[in-house]
């Protein structure tokens, strides 16, 4: 497969995900995962998992779900930089939606807690994590996630199969950038398909 195109453009064709992006198509049914790109943490025949990462949580931000987990308090808060104290909270999928998951630059490793998906990039799914980036020893590159996306065996391919998903390498600039709005779009162009074009021909054998 070469990079940004997919093999067969919209099935997985008996390979792995993990690493890559999901990039919803114009024929996705579920609201939820309308224009969403997610990262896939992990893909087997036991099913696949993985976290949007362009989708914003409403009305919190890092001090406020370090406050709602009872990591810190009102005083704590008040210490912590303002771009830490403001840093975006995302939607990671409605399963699980009141536990945190942070993907991550791979500076940053606990063992028996933190899965290394590729080179570049890591899942950390518990509080410590949280503590270390408050305190200024996390990662040097963080996206802080509310639930995942997760698929049953089979599954996953089958919306393949319904034209539901496109799928590339990911981009790890992509990844951690904080400009969301604008990563549905720079995904579909990296498949190499001009955004316009995919809605205009959606539908279309």
């Amino acid at each position: 497969m070469t990079q940004g195109q997919p093999k067969g453009e919209n099935e997985t064709d008996g390979h792995f995900l993990d690493g890559h992006m999901l990039v919803a198509m114009p024929a996705m049914e579920d609201p939820r995962f309308s224009r969403s790109v997610i990262y896939i943490c992990a893909h087997s025949t036991d099913g696949a998992m993985g976290i949007i990462i362009n989708q914003h949580a409403p009305n919190i931000n890092f001090a406020e779900l370090m406050r709602q987990l009872n990591i810190s308090s009102e005083e704590d808060a008040i210490k912590m930089p303002p771009s830490l104290e403001s840093k975006a909270v995302h939607v990671g999928g409605p399963v699980e939606p009141g536990r945190g998951f942070v993907l991550h630059s791979c500076d940053y490793y606990v063992e028996d807690s933190t899965l290394a998906i590729d080179e570049g990039v890591s899942l950390t799914a518990t509080v410590d994590i949280l503590r270390a980036i408050a305190a200024g020893d996390g990662p040097d590159d963080a996206l802080l996630a509310l639930g995942y996306a997760g698929w049953a065996p089979g599954q996953l391919e089958s919306e393949f199969q319904a034209n539901g998903w496109l799928h590339c390498p990911a981009d790890a600039g992509m990844l951690f950038d904080s400009d969301i709005e604008s990563k549905y779009e720079r995904a579909i162009r990296r498949i190499g398909i001009d955004p316009g074009r995919l809605v205009n021909d959606s539908g279309h054998a």
